[in-house]
């Protein structure tokens, strides 16, 4: 299934984003907004939420099994970008002008059976073993130029496992599509 949202709700997430960063890195408490676009109130759909700053990654976190609808799984991991990526120092208020959200928003997880039909640039990577799981977005092997074992191992790698773990019957691959929104 792919992710398909209008253009018009596709600009709301992005204000909703960009209005959820801008308040709680100034410490301005969240209120209880009530969306009403039936697009944001979907619950398919996981999300990540990537900050840059020009062309650094200043946090990324995402959520692939949502339980809760788009908007708010947006808002959360707007915030969790913003403050909990280990990765990079939390986003600071000085820094807010410069900050570029990209959101992704992810179709369902589906069970990949044979990684050869894996398309670089359409598919995003879940990868799990014995509860240790790695996610990589499908921009990202784009980016690299990245092939589909490279993407594998490289998921993988992401994962804390042997890069190779993805050949293993106890690794579970699936993929998902995405929608990339940015500002």
């Amino acid at each position: 299934m792919d992710v398909i949202i209008p253009p018009d709700s596709q600009r709301r997430l992005i204000h909703l984003s960009r209005r959820t960063l801008n308040n709680f890195v100034r410490g301005i408490e969240r209120k209880n907004e009530e969306i009403d676009d039936l697009y944001l109130q979907c619950r398919d759909y996981g999300a990540f939420v990537s900050l840059h700053r020009q062309e650094e990654l200043r946090g990324c976190i995402g959520n692939c099994t949502p339980n809760n609808t788009l908007s708010q799984v947006v808002i959360e991991m707007t915030e969790a970008a913003a403050s909990r990526d280990f990765r990079v120092a939390p986003i600071s208020e000085s820094e807010l002008d410069e900050i570029r959200i990209e959101i992704t928003v992810l179709s369902s997880l589906t069970r990949v059976l044979d990684p050869s039909l894996l398309e670089i640039g359409k598919h995003g990577l879940f990868i799990e073993q014995k509860g240790t799981r790695g996610v990589l977005l499908p921009q990202v092997a784009t980016r690299y130029n990245w092939d589909v074992e490279t993407f594998l191992q490289q998921t993988c790698i992401k994962a804390g496992l042997k890069k190779n773990a993805w050949k293993s019957a106890t690794t579970e691959i699936s993929s998902f599509t995405a929608l990339i929104i940015e500002e």
